[in-house]
């Protein structure tokens, strides 16, 4: 799980570069609960989450917030 404190050091472009690998997880995970490997369900969660704050970061960048 990733940190706000984290994602507001990042610069823009490596918080796109965060994106793409943690959707690309979040892809690889999804196929394994579909085909029954997958453990830890909560996982999945944690990742959406976490593209959700980074997504969140972004926006308030372009808005000029904080």
């Amino acid at each position: 799980m990733l940190k706000l404190k984290e994602i507001r050091e990042m610069n823009v472009t490596e918080l796109n570069q965060k994106v793409y690998s943690l959707k690309e997880e979040l892809f690889n995970l999804r196929r394994k609960q579909a085909v029954g490997q997958l453990e830890k369900g909560a996982t999945i969660t944690t990742i959406r989450k976490d593209i959700a704050r980074i997504y969140t970061v972004i926006r308030e960048r372009e808005l000029g917030i904080k």
